[in-house]
């Protein structure tokens, strides 16, 4: 039930509900306030005092409008609503205050600070703040921190705001960072010197509001007005983490996130963040032909001829799309090798998704409902290091309440669970238990993860999950961890064998799939960005764009189709994937009936029409999974290594050098040492 209540700010009387605070209130009313500590996503702690506003016939004094609820204040004395003035003397005088007490310690860094430019000190200082400064002591200084390779501390330009300190504690689930000493001598400080073991640390960097925590890989590389922004979408993992790419001339420079309350709220993962050197590193560049056992670099018409050949002569020829694949480019791949009298696989980890069946590899749940769930399930998944940012909305669930079970390998997801078993005998169990009235009365979760999907049995496992599902009346996530999947299944690049057809094809074209081994005998045709696994093994490479280097349609994990857009352009001679394709159906004689990407498009919405509906989570029926019985084998996770799942992480220094840490953390220390 709400409890709405009328409010005058500024001469403008609003009705809000009597659980706002007041600076959420004048955000209503289209009235800013200065504030630094408060975040909407975070606790309130009430502690930077930028945000006093003045309470008409309340006390004499500026109240926080952070940590005073509408309810809290008195109407007036007819009976009138409360008056609330943001912009009266008494308030510039308590902001000017304020503002000229944060300053005291502040160094003035500002020509060689990171933060220069998209500060909120400066920004507020300038708006709110004084002129001069009548402070003529001595400043203080404070040690900096070692945080690890992420973020960069300069801790003497700390205010103090906690901002870290909570999202550490309470979205991350980490705490190594907390506040000590009291007064002057408070500080920010990791305890015992440790560094941040959290794959979400980066986040703390957006969060500041001073330049006390920057980008360590970014420092001093860029400001901010030499930069062009473009939204974007991550593919780091399924999640589809709304991003704005920042490019400096041809190079990407930083990702930062955007907010999407439906999937990634505001947090995005270290390796979303920081995976950009990734891009410039390891780049196939040209076209390559191995001639004697060797790769040596091709013209466009030459590595094109000899793929057409490869594929004119051959007698069964497949298709593999990778993980980072845009949709355009697999409906384009399926088109070609199918117009050849060849078959298609995107499955490429083995896992049994039906095809055709969108109930059961998009699930019937939207990533959303995490946040009002009472009960969830997690069934063979590590969501921590599968998708970080929705481990951290499972936790925000569990923190308001909701019981958290897992039947699956137990580890550290950050907050307390039911462990129900590792195997499927625990499954089984949970499938007996059926589902009581009082479980069917409560808002609850089924999240599968690929690792129970990719067993012989699999396809027995998202059975037996449905089943949950339907007795519980649970909305069912499946939890995929490749950007491109959703969208390959979409447009149905699968064949009924799964990836046995593809072994026991002569010719294979293979679209960016780096962590399949091809066996020997078959000639391969890569097309991808890196010279990763896939380029090693190749007979014919053409080198495609990455993924901020074209315009590509990307399905995400709860089957919402989103966009990711050009940010800059591909190196030296590589092409938009789709384009390569176009071009290679050219020269086998089987053109494409297409020339833009636009006509592209067009053909894939006529053939799949929801993927026309941008944005939207499109509700799926849940259809049984037809499937034998149970194994008996215990599950096992689907991401060994968080930070190298894909070519571009595998071609990051930074990439490798945080795997070699979480590999040493995760080592232990012996008791010599």
């Amino acid at each position: 039930m709400s409890d709405l209540r009328k409010v005058n700010i500024d001469g403008q009387e609003i009705e809000v509900d009597g659980a706002m605070t007041l600076i959420q209130a004048c955000e209503q009313a289209g009235v800013e306030v200065p504030r630094f500590c408060y975040h909407e996503r975070l606790s309130i702690a009430g502690n930077c005092r930028m945000c006093l506003v003045e309470v008409v016939g309340g006390p004499p004094k500026p109240a926080a409008s952070c940590a005073m609820q509408v309810r809290d204040l008195r109407p007036g004395p007819e009976g009138q609503p409360p008056e609330v003035k943001t912009n009266s003397p008494m308030v510039k005088k308590a902001r000017e205050g304020v503002m000229e007490f944060l300053l005291i310690n502040h160094p003035l860094d500002c020509p060689i600070c990171d933060q220069g430019g998209e500060c909120d000190l400066q920004d507020q200082a300038m708006a709110y703040g004084l002129s001069g400064s009548r402070f003529k002591e001595a400043k203080r200084a404070v040690d900096d921190l070692d945080l690890g390779p992420l973020v960069g501390t300069a801790m003497t330009r700390c205010i103090s705001c906690t901002r870290c300190v909570r999202f550490t504690t309470e979205v991350a689930g980490i705490t190594q960072m907390g506040q000590t000493g009291r007064g002057e001598d408070a500080e920010i400080t990791s305890y015992l010197n440790q560094t941040l073991d959290s794959n979400l640390q980066g986040n703390i960097i957006d969060l500041c509001p001073v330049g006390a925590l920057t980008s360590k890989p970014y420092a001093f590389t860029a400001r901010p007005w030499e930069l062009t922004k473009t939204e974007s979408i991550d593919v780091m993992d399924a999640l589809g983490s709304n991003v704005r790419v920042d490019t400096k001339g041809r190079e990407v420079m930083r990702f930062l996130p955007r907010n999407h309350d439906g999937v990634n709220e505001e947090w995005i993962s270290d390796k979303t963040r920081f995976v950009w050197d990734g891009l410039r590193r390891q780049r196939l560049d040209r076209p390559y032909v191995r001639e004697n056992g060797k790769l040596r670099p091709a013209s466009w018409p030459e590595a094109l001829t000899k793929a057409a050949q490869a594929l004119k002569g051959a007698k069964k020829p497949a298709g593999i799309v990778g993980d980072l694949a845009p949709v355009e480019a697999a409906f384009a791949l399926k088109q070609l090798i199918e117009g050849q009298g060849g078959v298609v696989e995107c499955r490429t980890d083995g896992a049994k998704l039906p095809a055709g069946n969108r109930g059961a590899y998009a699930g019937t749940a939207a990533i959303e409902d995490i946040d009002t769930a009472e009960r969830i399930l997690l069934i063979g998944t590590n969501p921590r290091e599968e998708a970080p940012v929705l481990n951290a909305r499972i936790r925000k669930a569990w923190a308001h309440g909701a019981e958290v079970a897992l039947v699956g390998s137990a580890v550290d997801l950050t907050y307390a669970y039911h462990h129900m078993g590792d195997d499927r005998a625990a499954l089984q169990k949970v499938v007996d238990m059926g589902g009581d009235d009082e479980i069917k009365g409560k808002a609850s979760l089924v999240i599968i993860g690929q690792g129970a999907l990719q067993e012989a049995d699999g396809a027995a496992v998202l059975a037996a999950a449905q089943t949950i599902a339907a007795n519980t009346e649970s909305g069912l996530i499946v939890l995929h961890t490749a950007a491109s999947r959703v969208g390959a299944l979409d447009v149905d690049a699968t064949n009924e064998a799964g990836m046995d057809a593809i072994s026991a094809a002569d010719v294979i074209y293979n679209l960016g799939a780096d962590e399949v081994e091809i066996g020997d005998g078959a000639f391969v045709i890569y097309q991808g960005s890196h010279g990763d696994r896939g380029a090693h093994r190749a007979d014919v490479i053409l080198p495609g764009a990455a993924y901020t280097e074209e315009n590509g349609l990307f399905v995400n994990t709860e089957g919402r189709p989103q966009l990711a857009m050009r940010a800059g352009f591909a190196p030296g001679e590589a092409k938009e994937n789709w384009a390569i394709l176009r071009a290679l159906s050219a020269e086998l004689g089987a053109t494409l009936p297409y020339d833009s990407l636009a006509q592209l498009r067009s053909a894939l919405i006529e053939a799949v029409p929801h993927l026309a509906r941008i944005d939207e989570v499109i509700e799926n029926e849940a259809q049984a999974v037809e499937a034998g019985p149970l194994g008996t084998a215990t599950f096992r996770n689907a991401v060994k290594d968080f930070y190298l799942t894909n070519p571009i992480a595998r071609a990051s220094q930074l990439m490798a050098e945080l795997s070699a840490q979480a590999q040493a953390r995760k080592a232990g220390k012996i008791a010599a040492e």
